[in-house]
């Protein structure tokens, strides 16, 4: 039985397939009388299957229509255009018994290898005649069947080495005339590569008091370049930690059986905040770089899925909005992130993380971002992708990028990705523009009339001697004092000054300090920072939780504008085979603009993992000296790839939101 159509027929012979709908007469092959399988046309104008045409110029030396003489090295490929509408053509599937569905010819493949009732029965019959002591050892049919659930939790992801695309997609592909994928021995002694392995694992968290507060600091969103929800910080003798199993750095898939992992930060700081004695977390959790080899590979490869994606363009100008990142120490092209509103967005068949083998034939399994945008951009109109898939779990990017400055990345908006300017007119300490999606910060100035001895009835939070060097801002209104009468000052808002005193540098006691000796007067002038939030169905946190000591959540600080951010330098150095050990996202995209770049992941066991400094959720502002605003993700990662064994990072550092 062929694994690809589902039939019998000999190997040499064209795949079966069992159409729904009468096929028109000018998409039929001559020959076999069967509509064209990875068609070819002659110089004469007719048109014939790959495989029919070469057996048959294999005996005879002219086309079987109109007799002309004719060798098959005059022959080529038919048009996109008409390979896309074979590939299109609805066909059922052959194991109609168990299974009625119907789907497009070049989908059928991977509906049998992951899908099919019937073709997964088959293999388990098959197996069971093969073996049939072995049931009492090892169970075949799971074997055989990865996509059979064993139970609620995802398989560990793997990065998924080109050996595995060797095992996977030894034959011709429909719609390719010389396939991009042919076997090789190399698989049989290929070297151990070092691979960023990650696995989700779900744990139960206990509280005896169900408000007590878990203890840790997220960061991230789907309002944020991040994405994903992360943890930054797991506070000290805390709940969390007193557990033990939750890192900084590991992703929040699930709280209490809720998909966290595309929601708001608001909403996510909701979720966990939510008061309850048992919480149930699936995470992700990074475990750093461990060897394989490729015999691994190969049995990773069965878990994969082959997909093939269309994607047609207006004109050869319009950007397909799709960002190609290439892994660490492997060769391959992974799909990073897809822009929002973009042609490949819309559509909705590509998702992050999916591997890119070919694109428009040309095999892509060892190839380069750059070669990738350079096909995409020449290509008229169809863009045809085959892609690799890990079924499950998909991250927002690949968890692969372990290392960003091992990693080269390319956008199909533009060409070859534009190597790093140094901007001398700029300071890196400041940001032209501020990066304030949802929130937007207002000045205001508050005069009030106060009695002589009548406090200003606020605290505060912050300082410059904080560990993240945050401004001055208040935590409370007392219900006594001139403040709360007034009600023009809020909880959250930063403080600026106070008759006229910059409290912008000052340390937390400089700043108590100043704010009591300008009280003990008449009338007070308080300038002051109010952020605010322009998404009015965000969940409000506003209000003090039992349990919970208020701050403001991470997401408020990237409102600020720059002259409030203080900055400071992480010098991280590597030896000559190691990676740095992060990923980043955010920068320059057309169609949302300058973003700052984010750490995203710090991984187990490198460099900015020892250092202790870096954390996620962390601005990168500046690499050696060099601003980062204006520049996209393919001119910063190149730049920190230039860097050899020693990097300095200017970072801005805000404190995520306690859960």
């Amino acid at each position: 039985l062929c694994c690809e159509c589902g039939q019998f027929h000999l190997l040499l012979d064209n795949h079966l397939y069992n159409f729904q709908d009468e096929v028109d007469d000018e998409l039929i092959c001559h020959i076999c009388l069967q509509p064209l399988l990875q068609p070819m046309d002659t110089p004469c104008g007719h048109t014939y299957c790959f495989k029919c045409l070469e057996n048959f110029m294999q005996e005879y030396n002219f086309c079987p229509m109109d007799r002309k003489k004719l060798s098959f090295q005059q022959c080529h490929k038919s048009s996109l255009l008409v390979r896309n509408l074979l590939d299109k053509l609805i066909v059922l599937c052959p194991f109609k018994a168990e299974c009625q569905q119907t789907m497009q010819r070049c989908e059928l493949e991977a509906h049998l290898q992951n899908r099919c009732p019937g073709y997964k029965k088959y293999k388990s019959e098959l197996q069971r005649k093969r073996n049939p002591i072995s049931k009492g050892k090892e169970d075949p049919p799971a074997k055989v069947e990865p996509n059979t659930p064993k139970d609620p939790e995802v398989p560990s992801l793997v990065a998924e080495s080109s050996a595995a695309a060797v095992v996977s997609l030894g034959t011709a592909e429909p719609g390719l005339v010389n396939p991009a994928f042919e076997e090789t021995e190399e698989g049989e002694n290929l070297p151990q590569r070092t691979s960023l392995v990650a696995e989700t694992t779900t744990i139960e968290i206990h509280r005896e008091d169900p408000e007590e507060e878990l203890g840790m600091r997220i960061v991230g969103g789907k309002d944020t370049p991040l994405g994903n929800i992360v943890v930054q910080e797991v506070l000290r003798d805390s709940v969390i930690a007193a557990d033990g199993r939750i890192a900084p750095g590991d992703h929040i898939l699930e709280v209490n059986g809720v998909n966290i992992s595309s929601v708001t930060h608001c909403q996510a700081v909701s979720f966990l905040r939510h008061p309850g004695p048992v919480l149930h977390l699936m995470l992700l959790q990074e475990k750093g770089f461990s060897n394989k080899t490729a015999q691994q590979d190969s049995t990773s490869a069965a878990n994969k899925e082959v997909i093939h994606v269309t994607l047609i363009k207006r004109d050869r100008s319009e950007p397909l909005g799709i960002k190609l990142i290439r892994k660490t120490d492997e060769a391959g092209i992974f799909i990073l992130d897809l822009l929002e509103g973009g042609l490949a967005a819309k559509n909705g068949k590509l998702s992050r993380n999916d591997r890119v083998l070919s694109i428009n034939g040309q095999d892509l399994r060892q190839g380069t971002p750059e070669a990738a945008a350079q096909i995409i951009q020449t290509t008229e109109s169809r863009v045809n992708f085959v892609i690799l898939r890990q079924p499950g779990v998909q991250l927002s990017e690949p968890v692969e990028d372990g290392s960003t400055s091992n990693s080269s990345s390319s956008s199909s908006n533009g060409g070859s990705p534009v190597h790093h300017r140094r901007r001398p007119d700029q300071t890196h300490y400041r940001r032209k523009s501020t990066y304030q999606k949802g929130y937007v910060s207002h000045e205001k100035t508050v005069a009030i009339k106060k009695e002589l001895k009548e406090s200003l009835g606020i605290t505060i939070g912050g300082g410059r001697d904080n560990k993240n060097k945050l401004p001055i801002y208040v935590t409370s209104v007392q219900p006594i004092g001139c403040l709360f009468r007034d009600g023009r000052i809020k909880r959250g808002d930063v403080l600026l000054s106070i008759n006229g005193i910059d409290l912008t540098h000052l340390n937390y006691y400089e700043a108590v300090s100043a704010l009591k000796s300008n009280a003990a007067s008449h009338s007070v002038v308080l300038k002051a920072l109010e952020i605010l939030s322009l998404n009015s169905t965000e969940p409000s946190l506003d209000i003090k939780e039992p349990g919970f000591s208020w701050s403001p959540l991470w997401i408020t600080w990237l409102g600020l504008p720059s002259y409030l951010h203080c900055c400071q330098d992480i010098v991280l150095t590597k030896g000559n085979l190691e990676s740095w050990g992060f990923s980043i996202v955010g920068g320059f995209e057309e169609s949302k603009g300058n973003q700052p770049f984010f750490i995203k992941t710090i991984v187990p066991g490198t460099p900015a993992f020892r250092d202790k400094k870096l954390k996620c959720g962390d601005e990168i502002v500046a690499v050696n000296g060099v601003p980062a605003i204006g520049m996209s993700n393919a001119e910063l990662i190149p730049m920190l790839k230039e860097q050899r064994n020693k990097v300095t990072l200017t970072v801005v550092s805000w404190p995520g939101s306690l859960v």
